[in-house]
């Protein structure tokens, strides 16, 4: 099996992934994920469509991570790894459409707007 690519995002974070076969090893920009995402929860919301499958132990995932927060990084990393685990092998998609893995959460900060402090707050109103 060659190197497979996929891209996942969640808001201002971007992951591209690289997965090969191998024995699991997942390496975040040239950081192992425990050293990476020391939180417990957050190396289980990476490894989720792995062990979905199944396959947590079957390949190695390289992977560039860049902007948003950790959170934002854990959940692009996620769709990342099951939109790669797709290319792998296409008849897998449903067992992860079906845990929600295979759709990009559109949810993002709304922009602030001019002529008021922030995206819906408006200055306090003085009538006189």
């Amino acid at each position: 099996m060659e190197q497979i690519n996929a891209v996942g995002r969640r808001k201002a974070a971007i992951a591209r992934v690289f997965v090969t076969e191998g024995n699991g090893d997942i390496t975040i920009n040239k950081r192992s994920l425990d050293v990476y995402f020391p939180s417990p929860i957050l190396q289980f919301i990476v490894k989720q469509p792995l062990n979905t499958l199944g396959v947590a132990d079957k390949y190695d995932i390289k992977v560039n991570l860049d902007g948003g927060g950790y959170k934002g990084q854990a959940e692009a990393l996620r769709l990342a790894i099951a939109r790669a685990l797709v290319k792998i092998n296409p008849e897998d998609k449903s067992a992860l459409r079906k845990e929600g893995f295979m759709t990009r959460d559109p949810r993002a900060v709304e922009r602030k707007k001019p002529g008021q402090p922030k995206a819906r707050k408006r200055f306090q109103f003085s009538k006189r």
